[in-house]
């Protein structure tokens, strides 16, 4: 029986992903490092399931990283991407100049004739825009300030794959034609070039201001989830024809449109769509790269391949180790980033096919660079996971202070301050009814914990005045503070009233001291973190013992009141614990004296509404 060739390599494909990311997560590798083993174990070199992957298949799987970058340029908005101007330009610029000039200067001193030499150096210059965004995705370091400069020279580095591909064939030594510059328009002058290229960009940015959105109202009026998201897809691979037609990268078109639709109603409805179209074509992307490591290749020459990818994974490092000294970070961040950014990209195998075509390298040296590419993508995981686990706790230890995140986040309602298991339950509760808020969290390990589970929270200091503003604490309307530390609590009740005065206070009292403080403070919006469910608990014994539901509520409603009349009456004692230990005896009499009295006609009195304790007045 004659099997469908692309079926079955789906389902490898599939099956690999599987089984190979759930291990990696569970074994703390990451999903990254999962597929790419995955990929070799599948691949000619191991157990020969699929071949080398083909051009066919390259392709299939670059676009999970097209995919990737449109649902990224969802996440900015054009305001938030012109603030990142400098740092992509400038910051993006000077890493992709000097690593392309130092990785090719050695590889010129190592014998390599200069105009492969710099070919060399502007493909080892790339970085893996799919790895490292995966991984700073899954350790929520998108926030951060590393998370945002590593990203604006991961944009550079896609968008200055144009120039390259342009200034390339200038060096070349053949004229042979290739399909990585192949468009529509090259047999047109430059200057007609160059107006279809603008044409295509004007075209994406009017489109998506003016057409998408009417189009995906009207789909989205049919109320059909499938078609909503083959509207999607249609704008995606609209777009990456457009740009394939007029040679520009299709990762750039993509990302444009993403921005450009960033402020749209339906923003979040399209990342929800799209994510795991994007997911498994990176994870057959990951899986891809694996299998085009070529073993032979390294088992025929061990020590210059491993020579090779150290010293290529070691230049690069230093050189942006250097970059991030110079621009002023600490020692912690400029380690973090240089490790983020120190392997190659996949953009470096299209060059890598382009410069071959060229003239430019011989097979043999292309053979030599997709190795060191591949192996040093397959170990870049490995040194993200040594940078967790062995350098940046030695900073954590020296007391290094980690940098406040750059809170991104318009139009919340409320602020969070905490969110531990109290802060986090009442910004659950809020979220499933629709109330936007911003969470500030001063716990790094929580901070990572969470953002593993998809929360979204940024680290800072909630009682800095900066931090509140940022969050938008003129425009919320409330802030919830839900931390244990007391003196920061009141730090930031301080802050909060003096600069944000319209702001309502709503505060978590550890214990009946800590809401002493607060009430003597003014604040009347306490809430006792274990007082409420221990009453819950409190009135389903009850039930459990015999009593009707109706009793057990009422007793626990009418027990809460009592008792927080009586904590507002010893609040005005606090400090005197003579008094205090006085009324605490003489509150617990009390009240089991009026829940006594109650007991006698709870169930007779049918007509109280709600099963609410008694007012003054009730019979």
């Amino acid at each position: 029986m004659h099997l469908d060739e692309f079926l079955l390599g789906a389902f490898v494909y599939l099956t690999a992903a599987v089984i190979a990311a759930p291990i990696a997560m569970r074994l703390g590798l990451g999903s990254v490092l999962g597929y790419l083993i995955a990929g070799i174990i599948i691949g000619p070199s191991v157990l020969g399931f699929i071949g080398t992957g083909g051009a066919s298949v390259m392709h299939f799987a670059e676009f999970g990283v097209i995919m990737m970058l449109f649902l990224v340029g969802l996440e900015l908005q054009p305001s938030k991407l012109w603030n990142l101007r400098r740092s992509i330009v400038g910051l993006g610029g000077l890493q992709v100049a000097l690593c392309a000039s130092t990785i090719g200067i050695v590889c010129y001193l190592f014998g390599l004739e200069w105009r492969a030499a710099l070919a060399c150096g502007l493909i080892l210059a790339l970085s893996s825009t799919a790895i490292v965004l995966q991984s700073m995705q899954e350790r929520g370091m998108m926030a951060t300030t590393v998370g945002r400069s590593t990203f604006s020279v991961l944009l550079f580095q896609d968008i200055s794959l144009i120039p390259m591909l342009a200034l390339l064939p200038l060096l070349a030594t053949n004229t042979v034609s290739t399909d990585a510059n192949a468009s529509l328009i090259a047999q047109y002058p430059a200057w007609v070039q160059t107006l279809a290229v603008l044409g295509a960009v004007a075209g994406i940015i009017l489109a998506g201001r003016y057409l998408m959105r009417p189009l995906f109202r009207i789909v989205a009026g049919a109320k059909i989830r499938e078609i909503f998201v083959a509207f999607a897809l249609v704008i995606v691979v609209g777009i990456t024809l457009l740009m394939q037609m007029v040679g520009l990268s299709a990762a750039l078109g993509t990302f444009l449109a993403g921005v450009v639709l960033a402020e749209s109603e339906y923003r979040h409805e399209l990342e929800m769509d799209l994510d795991p179209f994007k997911g498994l074509l990176l994870a057959v992307f990951f899986m891809a790269v694996g299998s085009e490591i070529n073993f032979k290749l390294i088992v025929e020459k061990p020590l210059m391949i491993l020579g090779l990818v150290g010293g290529f994974i070691a230049i690069k490092f230093l050189v942006i180790v250097i970059l991030g000294k110079a621009l002023g970070k600490d020692w912690a961040k400029t380690l973090r980033f240089a490790t983020l950014l120190a392997q190659g990209g996949e953009f470096a195998f299209v060059l890598i096919s382009f410069v071959t075509g060229l003239g430019l390298i011989s097979l043999e040296q292309a053979a030599l660079l997709v190795a060191v590419v591949a192996l040093s993508m397959a170990i870049a995981p490995l040194l993200m996971i040594a940078d967790d686990k062995l350098v940046q706790p030695l900073f954590v230890k020296a007391g290094a202070v980690r940098e406040a995140d750059v809170i991104d986040e318009t139009g919340a309602k409320v602020i969070i301050a905490g969110y531990g298991r109290f802060g986090m339950t009442v910004g659950r509760l809020l979220q499933a009814n629709g109330v936007k808020s911003v969470v500030l969290e001063h716990d790094t390990e929580q901070i990572d914990t969470l953002r593993k589970f998809g929360f979204k929270l940024f680290y800072g200091d909630a009682s800095r005045l900066d931090l509140l503003q940022a969050a938008g604490g003129a425009q919320a309307e409330a802030i919830v503070i839900a931390l244990k530390d007391h003196e920061k609590v009141e730090l930031i009740i301080e802050t909060v009233r003096k600069n944000f005065p319209h702001l309502k206070i709503f505060v978590r009292a550890t214990d009946r001291v800590h809401a002493y403080a607060l009430l003597n403070s003014g604040i009347d919006n306490y809430y006792r973190e274990m007082f409420d469910s221990s009453v819950r608990m409190g009135e389903d014994i009850m039930v459990t013992l015999g009593k009707h539901p109706y009793e057990a509520h009422r007793a626990g409603k009418l027990f809460t009141k009592l008792d927080e009349d009586y904590l507002r009456v010893a609040a005005k004692h606090q400090g005197d614990d003579s008094k205090l230990i006085d009324m605490a005896r003489a509150s617990r009499a009390e009240i089991s004296k009026v829940l006594a009295g109650d007991r006698g006609g709870a169930i007779a009195v049918s007509a109280d509404p709600a099963w609410r304790a008694p007012e003054k007045g009730d019979q």
